[in-house]
């Protein structure tokens, strides 16, 4: 039994749950599916643990290895049963509301991954376009779509287990851009992903804004170890990280980047590795790094990473901006006004970014095993966007070592991913990676990090 307080209960539908058909029911029920069910209980669990401070999700499932969830079909529609769920998304019995919601976008989305997505083979596809058709599909299942709506989406990426001092600063920010009316979207978890929405929340409530929105975009491999925060009031959980980071640039419509760690860095890259591509050159796209002052050596050591690897071209496309939130809010909203601009001058929509470039390299989900992160090229004479694309892959592979459950088991049972390439590189990659280590970005803080990669100089 867990040492933690449980809750058994019965719950009725919140949110944008469309009502289920006898046979999607029996999927989730049927207990022989053991990847449906597994899934879907690791994702309720998640957002059931709305007020855990982990970020692994071995740790997480077997603190609640009890807990278990049914899906109950009945002529009037569909109920959970929650068996030993943790009680702190509980109120004097009764389910916390945005709990509730979020918990019915699991059932929305892992029956929709499930049922249509996988049974027709979708995620094999291979033609960018393809892959960008289901990203828009899956967005306006999960109905992420406001057509009309001006541009007023800030995506918001940063690390989940940031310092007190940053995460307060988080909050300075999105309370500039929620006085502004601007929407926040993240990676819905702790630390830099919920800051921004907390500060935009009283934002909105003083400019009496009544329908804002708090958009949050994962994906099954980290939602047990960045479980959904409160706030958010759009949950929606994408197939992979890759189609996650599509779904991030093509909804928002400008991204900040707050201090982090690995993570962060592969949304940085991932981001500057698009907007690299030719096609996308006169495209506006505001993108800034901040932090407050004590952040000022973390994004100097990314911008110098950055430029000894990508070149000054990659380093032109961010700004950086430090403790200073209200020119973080006036610079992203001067930001708005060009990409408005720029999509009524190409018919291009407001709600979904379909004239914005994104190559194969970008799309394709990338596995971390032991065989794929040490087959990564890593070598200055790679054209820009394919080092970009590799770079983000190996940060991707530390991610899932440092967080994912399959990705720590592989290194319980295998050891450490190797990384190789040209000596130089490698060498600046180490100075990053270690003065994250340093500087307590890879794990909680106050926890002991070892790390789930060595670097062959």
């Amino acid at each position: 039994m867990s040492n933690r307080p449980t809750v058994n209960a019965l719950v009725s539908p919140a949110g944008s749950m469309n009502v289920l058909s006898a046979q999607e029911a029996s999927q989730l029920q049927d207990n022989t599916r053991t990847d449906i069910h597994h899934l879907f209980r690791q994702c309720a669990l998640a957002v059931l643990s709305c007020d855990t401070e982990l970020d692994d999700a071995h740790q997480l499932l077997e603190l609640y290895k009890d807990f278990d969830i049914r899906v109950l079909q009945e002529y009037r529609g569909v109920k959970l049963e929650l068996i030993n769920a943790p009680a702190c998304a509980f109120v004097n019995g009764e389910l916390i509301r945005g709990v509730r919601e979020n918990l019915f976008s699991v059932v929305r989305d892992i029956l929709h991954l499930f049922s249509e997505i996988e049974s027709r083979g979708l995620l094999a596809l291979e033609e960018p376009m393809d892959v960008t058709n289901l990203v828009f599909e899956m967005l306006r299942h999960a109905n992420a779509y406001r057509p009309g709506q001006q541009p007023d989406i800030i995506v918001c990426w940063g690390g989940h287990s940031i310092a007190r001092g940053e995460y307060e600063y988080t909050k300075h920010v999105g309370h500039q851009l929620g006085l502004r009316k601007l929407n926040i979207c993240t990676g819905c978890g702790p630390g830099a992903m919920k800051g921004p929405m907390k500060g935009a929340h009283i934002a909105h409530a003083k400019q009496r804004v009544s329908d804002g929105r708090f958009i949050g975009l994962t994906e099954p491999g980290i939602i047990a170890a960045e479980s959904p925060n409160p706030i958010v009031n759009e949950l929606i959980i994408m197939p992979d990280i890759e189609k996650r980071l599509e779904a991030f640039v093509r909804l928002g419509h400008g991204i900040i980047a707050f201090p982090g760690g690995p993570g962060t860095c592969e949304e940085i890259l991932y981001l500057l590795g698009i907007l690299l591509h030719p096609d996308n050159k006169e495209q506006p796209y505001p993108f800034i790094l901040t932090g407050p002052e004590s952040a000022r050596a973390y994004f100097e050591q990314i911008d110098t990473f950055i430029g000894d690897t990508l070149g000054p071209e990659a380093q032109a496309l961010y700004t950086i901006i430090i403790d200073d939130p209200v020119a973080v809010a006036d610079y992203m909203l001067a930001g708005l006004d060009q990409v408005t601009e720029y999509r009524r001058k190409h018919n291009d929509a407001f709600h979904f970014n379909w004239k914005l470039k994104i190559s194969s390299s970008f799309q394709q989900p990338f596995e971390p095993t032991h065989e794929s992160m040490a087959a990564i090229s890593l070598d200055s004479s790679l054209p820009t966007q394919e080092l970009a694309s590799n770079l983000r892959k190996v940060m991707s592979g530390i991610v899932a070592g440092n967080i994912k459950e399959n990705g720590i088991a592989q290194i319980q049972e295998h050891g450490k991913f190797k990384l190789h390439g040209e000596k130089e590189l490698m060498q600046r990659m180490d100075r990053l990676l270690s003065a994250f280590v340093e500087q307590q970005r890879m794990k909680l803080p106050g926890s002991h990090y070892e790390p789930c990669y060595e670097i062959a100089l």
